[in-house]
């Protein structure tokens, strides 16, 4: 009797030769929810929480590997059934954060932290990092992703891929591709120009690909020109493998059955989570000649290519106990490089240490560390602002502190299912009235008002109240300043959000404004770092902030005021003619962002791409370009330490880097390569 083989890294022809039709076809189909629901119902399997598995088959050797959610760290469910040890995971900063570094070294670092967790918890391949590209302000899942230009996206993606990949484990581009609205973002079609699709939308996912060989890649929900991406043969074969040379796998992403046979045909290797049926209907459709047993052999071939890399396969024995304290540093250096200073009139920040600080706003106690849905983490911590200020020597306003602190006690919401699997939407702001202001204003030394706004999967943003403030909000900010500039103190607003917000309208209320985002589990500490001078703020803006929403080419071209079920219950046949939910045309073309407001005649911006101040000043010398790359020297002409970014751009951005810490008189010389340019002629990308 011939003795049974086990799957090894140079014998898959021969497994594949093996394999029977069910069992080729079990591979490529997820192995269901049990995985992530195992939390609540307490199925056993190696790592509750985790978002899927694939199907083991014991009598060759192939083993079960677990993929988890990201991106702002490893998503897994912090309790298993009979074990008293909490399973938490560091929360890092969003990708609108780590983006606003334009550092590329310290988005690695943080991707090798996140790929460490991974590594000791048992997971394989971690479905991270998203980076769509943020066509509009509105996408609920912008907190994500992390720029409106494809060249900071890609070399951000690209970054943390090998921060990840460092660790043995595979990272997931995602979502592939023109995933730019949360609204019925199962069957919504992508209408996009096949130019502005590869310039805009695809060009990022093809930087990252190039720069980083990404273990997988995610097809994401939606049509794209007509065609759902997880079985469009152009996108997932022509474009992705045969153009950009991609080598490994396409999952698609957590969708219920579709045409399984036509993904399978065009290039789609994993089903997830996957179900028996998806199984059944490869089977039949291979015997009854509708799908070539060819074509599933590919697939069937790279996920076995997969298996063998991970560490499930390598028998890996995870310790489940990664080093939080030394991930926790990493999250609190990334986030105080990410953070943004967008306003400082006469040098109001940074503030001198050991004054009395009036906290106004909910986000100042309950800061919101990071988004909601599959970007959610369960973190062992959140640290406040009013935490991060009083470990630098500040003291809080005790009256008000213990008013906000009754309110948000009695008015949390109240948790389901959801929630306390991917997070909820926080604790609504609490109203003010004079007398608490007017007393605050009395006693402290400062005003800090936090400005909070949360987002997640499955629903895009809103105008109303989300967008822009609320009545509320901007009467008690213009409260809060009079009554503060009346006695001589200054106000700075923390801006707690996981997307941009209207600014315009208000922002010469205050004396200062910064740009926290969703800062992660030490973000209270990063912040009360920049406000004291500790950091010196060195974050520039990734995404525009306009003036008014409907200055921006694609508002009329995105469901700014849809308030149906978005994502999760809306279908084809309802919402198919309707334009924005069923369709989305991008008849902005190539006017994302930035190349809009550069155009002459464009309306002013609030805040532009690029934008970020800082305590330091510096000199910039002009670049010498010569050999595709771009020299220029940064000298710190202030007095206080910094990082400086630099940019090179012409229609767009060609290239971008940040310096060291420059002490007062020193310089730095960089050399940067510079990406695609493409001609005003024909608005081709050219090398």
């Amino acid at each position: 009797m011939a003795q049974q083989i086990s799957l090894q890294e140079n014998n898959i022809d021969q497994i594949l030769q093996e394999l029977s039709l069910k069992e080729k076809a079990s591979l490529v189909v997820g192995a269901g929810y049990r995985s992530m629901l195992a939390g609540i119902f307490g199925f056993r399997v190696p790592v509750p929480g985790a978002a899927g598995m694939t199907r083991d088959i014991p009598r060759l050797g192939i083993p079960a590997i677990v993929l988890s959610d990201g991106p702002a760290g490893v998503r897994i469910e912090p309790g298993r059934k009979g074990n008293k040890v909490t399973f938490y995971c560091t929360g890092f900063p969003i990708g609108s954060l780590l983006s606003s570094t334009w550092n590329t070294d310290i988005v690695e670092k943080v991707g090798a932290a996140i790929g460490n967790e991974a590594l000791e918890y048992g997971i394989d391949v971690m479905l991270a990092p998203g980076m769509n590209i943020q066509r509009n302000p509105l996408c609920g899942r912008n907190f994500e992703y992390f720029s409106e230009d494809p060249l900071l996206s890609g070399k951000t993606a690209a970054a943390y891929v090998r921060g990840i990949q460092s660790q043995g484990v595979g990272a997931c581009l995602k979502h592939y591709a023109a995933n730019n609205q949360e609204t019925n973002r199962f069957w919504n079609d992508s209408r996009v120009a096949e130019d502005v699709l590869r310039e805009i939308y695809l060009r990022n996912f093809e930087i990252a690909v190039k720069e980083s060989a990404p273990w997988t890649i995610m097809a994401s929900y939606n049509r794209l020109n007509g065609v759902h991406t997880q079985q469009d043969k152009w996108l997932l074969t022509d474009v992705l493998r045969e153009e950009w040379g991609f080598d490994g796998l396409v999952m698609t992403d957590w969708t219920g059955k579709r045409d399984t046979g036509a993904q399978i045909e065009a290039g789609c290797d994993l089903m997830e989570p996957g179900t028996g049926s998806q199984i059944r209907e490869l089977c039949r459709k291979v015997k009854a000649g509708e799908l070539s047993e060819e074509a599933l052999d590919i697939c069937v071939r790279r996920v076995l290519e997969l298996i063998v890399k991970t560490p499930s396969f390598k028998g890996h024995q995870p310790s489940l106990h990664p080093d939080l304290q030394a991930h926790a540093r990493v999250a609190l250096e990334a986030a105080e490089e990410g953070i943004v200073l967008l306003e400082n009139r006469d040098g109001t920040l940074p503030m001198d240490p050991g004054g009395q600080v009036a906290l106004f706003g909910v986000g100042s106690y309950q800061t919101l560390a990071g988004g909601t849905g599959s970007g959610h983490v369960h973190r062992p911590y959140i640290v406040n602002i009013a935490e991060g200020l009083q470990q630098e020597g500040f003291s809080v306003e005790p009256a008000l502190a213990d008013i906000y602190t009754q309110y948000i006690a009695k008015n949390q919401p109240k948790t389901s299912f959801m929630s306390r699997m991917v997070g909820g939407p926080g604790v609504p702001e609490m109203p003010l009235d004079k007398n608490t202001i007017q007393a605050a204003s009395a006693t402290a030394d400062w005003a800090v008002f936090t400005l909070s706004r949360q987002a997640g999967e499955g629903g895009d943003r809103h105008l109303d109240g989300d967008f822009l403030l609320t009545e509320d909000e901007t009467g008690a900010l213009s409260q809060v300043c009079n009554a503060f500039h009346q006695a001589g103190k200054k106000v700075v607003v923390v801006l707690n959000i996981g997307g941009v917000i209207e600014t315009a309208s208000w922002k010469d209320l205050p004396d200062a404004i910064v740009l926290a985002w969703q800062p992660g589990e030490e973000g209270g500490n990063a912040i009360a770092h920049i406000l004291s001078g500790k950091v010196n703020p060195s974050g520039c803006l990734p995404i525009s902030f306009p003036v008014d929403y409907f200055d921006l080419p694609s508002s009329a071209h995105f469901p700014y005021d849809f308030h149906g079920k978005e994502s999760f219950i809306s279908g084809k046949e309802k919402y198919a003619d309707v334009e924005n939910v069923g369709y989305t045309e991008y008849a902005e073309g190539m006017d994302v962002g930035y190349r809009f407001y550069r155009k002459e005649g464009a309306p002013a911006v609030s805040y532009p791409f690029g934008y970020g101040l800082s305590y330091t000043r510096f000199q910039v010398s002009e670049p010498i370009m010569m050999d595709g790359k771009a020299t220029l020297t940064v000298t710190n002409t202030g007095t206080v330490p910094g990082k400086k970014v630099v940019m090179v751009m012409d229609t767009a951005l060609r290239a971008f880097g940040k310096t060291a810490l420059l002490a007062p008189g020193a310089s730095q010389t960089l050399t940067l390569e510079l990406g695609p340019a493409r001609t005003k002629e024909t608005d081709k990308i050219k090398p």
